[in-house]
C-alpha cells in the first residue's frame, strides 16, 4: 500500500503507478550534476530497485522526486533528489525530506546517508552531519560511465 501525504497544496507519495520515470528521467539525465547522460534502461532498472517518491502538485502533474536505495530495514542512502525549476521556492524540498524522515519503510536504521555538492544546509535541517570515520568506508570508484 502506497504511504501518502497532502503537505502545502503538495501530494507526497511513493506510489510507483504513480511516479513519472519520463519526467524523472529528463531531470535526472538532462538537468542533473551527478547523472547527467544517464541511460533511460539504467534509470528505469535504478528506479524500479528503489524507493521512488514523487511530489505532486494540485494538478498532479510531478513537481519533484527523490529515490532511495534501502534493504528497508537498517541502511538507506537518500539519492536522486530534484524539484523542478517551477516549483522551487516554495519549501517542496523541506516537504520532500520531511515525507523521507518520516517514511514508515525508512525508520530505525543505523545510517541513512546521502551526498551532496550543494544542499548542505537544507540536509542539515534534517538531522544530516558530514560522514563520520570516513576512514572505514571504501569504493571502488570507475569513471563516469555516462561520459561521452
Amino acid at each position: 500500500m502506497a504511504h501518502e501525504i497532502s503537505d502545502g497544496g503538495f501530494t507526497l507519495s511513493d506510489d510507483a503507478g504513480r511516479f513519472d520515470l519520463a519526467r524523472a528521467h529528463r531531470w535526472i539525465g538532462q538537468e542533473s550534476y551527478w547523472a547527467a547522460g544517464i541511460p533511460l534502461d539504467t534509470f528505469a532498472k535504478a528506479c524500479a530497485n528503489s524507493l521512488v517518491v514523487g511530489g505532486y502538485a494540485a494538478d498532479g502533474a510531478m513537481a519533484a522526486m527523490a529515490r532511495v536505495v534501502t534493504d528497508r530495514a537498517t541502511f538507506g542512502w537518500i539519492c536522486d533528489v530534484f524539484v523542478d525549476e517551477a516549483f522551487r521556492g516554495q519549501g517542496l524540498g523541506k516537504r520532500l525530506m520531511a515525507y523521507l524522515r518520516g517514511h514508515p519503510d525508512l525508520q530505525g536504521f543505523r545510517r541513512l546517508h546521502l551526498a551532496t555538492r550543494d544542499a548542505h544546509g537544507l540536509y542539515a535541517q534534517f538531522g544530516f552531519v558530514p560522514l563520520t570515520k570516513v576512514e572505514s568506508w571504501m569504493e571502488i570508484r570507475v569513471r563516469d560511465p555516462y561520459a561521452s
